[in-house]
């Protein structure tokens, strides 16, 4: 049994190993902007010794600070610490500085889902078949290491520039240890699973990790459809949502679509998550899949269906507009920012935003991915100190409460 643990005590100690040199922003050559997150941006960056591109993820101190996001920001770099798959969007580094800090990820060039769905693409039942298989193994992954995502949609599954799918941003994933629940409402509303809403309002105890189920069968309707299967919006009523699935659930499919196919998404959608597709085991029977191997597929030797565009960048241009006209601390010009604040004096401060900006640094730990080795790395206690998992007397873990 796992016993408890101080919430005073240092989270976690980095992955640095002794003598290694510290990874910090002047490693990476800063190429362009590709994204935007809710603290910052996400840029396209270059190592400079080894000349690997990176996606960089970085986001501002006082924009965690003020919006109160601190412990989600951690919990997400000490989750991804513990995660290493074909078909996530892994990270190789953390760091910070004084501004920011800075996750450095795998760089994904075929855009997220959304962009490719704005752009009027409507996927194939071929196209979407190799998804269902790579994010099976990568619920599959997840799921083992108890961790629940909680935010599966369009906007966090990106391609690379081969095709494949992978999963990311897990700033609202949990962990969630053996035999207990999630009990909030976390979560994109017109995602969310049925047990999702009415856990929030007390009419069944909590969720568990069928709802990433359901929230990627709500996304591949939406890829195979252009709109999702409900009429559920971020402003819906939860009450009024809980009443549309007490109903009859009729959803509309491509006529395009196999038998065996809309056998499949329809079990995906399934408002009794004991009744849901929701394991890769179940998975694996399905008739629209078998011709997958699903070995193969974990392996990357089955070629995607639908390839990016790679003569031009898939995103949002203006992400690189904002950057350099709109962006108020533009990271292209941060080592002229620090020059500038070096000649300043150091004036002691009493600010509370201030205060929380300098305790939000020290639990904030860095990380290289190259001395890695498992999750056992990682402490389930560490994991559950972020998550909000509270302990009985006798040590019993309670449920989620975040």
């Amino acid at each position: 049994m796992m016993g408890a643990i101080n919430s005073n005590q240092k989270l976690n100690s980095h992955h640095t190993s002794k003598g290694a040199k510290q990874v910090c922003l002047q490693d990476f050559h800063i190429l362009r902007s590709v994204g935007r997150g809710a603290f910052g941006k996400v840029c396209i960056i270059q190592k400079k010794d080894t000349k690997h591109l990176y996606g960089l993820k970085y986001m501002s101190k006082r924009a965690i600070i003020e919006r109160s996001a601190s412990r989600n920001v951690l919990k997400e770099v000490e989750i991804l610490k513990m995660l290493h798959h074909p078909f996530l969007v892994n990270m190789c580094y953390s760091f910070q500085d004084d501004e920011d800090m800075f996750m450095v990820l795998d760089l994904m060039l075929g855009g997220d889902l959304r962009y490719h769905l704005n752009q009027g693409h409507l996927f194939s039942e071929e196209e979407i078949a190799l998804y269902i298989v790579e994010m099976g193994l990568a619920l599959d992954y997840l799921h083992s290491k108890r961790i629940l995502h909680r935010d599966i949609k369009p906007d966090n599954v990106l391609l690379d520039s081969n095709g494949h799918i992978h999963l990311t941003d897990f700033n609202i994933a949990t962990y969630v240890p053996e035999g207990k629940i999630a009990i909030s409402l976390s979560g994109t509303r017109p995602y969310l699973a049925p047990e999702v809403f009415l856990s929030s309002i007390g009419k069944v105890p909590g969720y568990s990790f069928e709802a990433d189920w359901w929230s990627w069968g709500v996304t591949l309707c939406e890829l195979v459809r252009g709109k999702r299967p409900f009429h559920i919006s971020s402003s819906s009523k939860i009450e009024a949502t809980c009443k549309l699935f007490e109903k009859d659930l009729v959803i509309l499919m491509p006529s395009n679509l196999s038998v065996s196919m809309v056998t499949l998404l329809t079990d995906l959608l399934q408002t009794n998550p004991r009744k849901r597709l929701n394991s890769l085991q179940k998975l694996k029977n399905y008739q629209a899949l078998k011709c997958l191997d699903f070995t193969s597929v974990e392996k990357q030797l089955v070629a995607a269906k639908f390839t990016p565009s790679n003569d031009r960048l898939n995103c949002d241009p203006t992400y690189e507009l904002e950057e350099i006209m709109i962006e108020s601390r533009p990271l292209h010009k941060k080592k002229r920012r620090k020059r500038r604040k070096s000649n300043t004096p150091i004036i002691p401060s009493d600010d509370p935003v201030v205060l929380s900006i300098q305790n939000l640094t020290n639990k904030f730990t860095s990380f290289q991915r190259g001395n890695f080795n498992s999750s056992e790395d990682m402490s389930s206690e560490t994991l559950e100190i972020l998550c909000g998992v509270k302990r009985s007397p006798s040590g019993t873990p309670l449920d989620e409460s975040t």
